[in-house]
């Protein structure tokens, strides 16, 4: 795990909640949706299948985990899971919660309208919530 290092698109639009057993877990920086990125700590991994099988298991584990403690902590109609990479190759998955009567429902959040950053107030919400959920369901911290 020493020759990770996190792409700098992911590290400029995110701020890093912890690390997991396989992923480290960023908080996306748009208040308008409930966004978590998983960044699997394993060096120049472009795709899930680049995996060894027991890594691909942990990180479908700590992805559907994490999305369920989200929508039971913060409510949600739909939860959406994604890999996409076009613009950072680095291996991510997004861990989105989504609500009937948010600003993309129901296209895709990527493009759609403008970010709102997080006031530092409600930044320290989310993170305390979030981090208190990886904690108790990782023992992580």
């Amino acid at each position: 795990m020493s020759d990770f290092t996190l792409h700098p698109r992911l590290a400029a639009d995110t701020y890093q909640l912890t690390d997991l057993p396989l992923c480290q877990v960023r908080l996306m920086n748009d208040a308008r949706f409930p966004w978590l990125i998983l960044i699997p700590r394993r060096a120049a991994i472009r795709e899930v299948y680049e995996l060894d099988e027991n890594d691909q298991a942990r990180l479908w584990q700590e992805t559907t985990v994490l999305g369920r403690g989200m929508q039971q902590l913060l409510g949600g109609d739909k939860l959406n899971l994604a890999t996409l990479g076009n613009q950072v190759a680095q291996l991510h998955v997004h861990v989105i919660l989504r609500r009937q009567n948010d600003e993309a429902w129901p296209a895709p959040v990527w493009g759609m309208g403008t970010p709102q950053v997080y006031t530092q107030a409600a930044l320290n919400e989310m993170r305390h919530r979030l981090l208190a959920l990886a904690t108790s369901t990782f023992n992580v911290g």
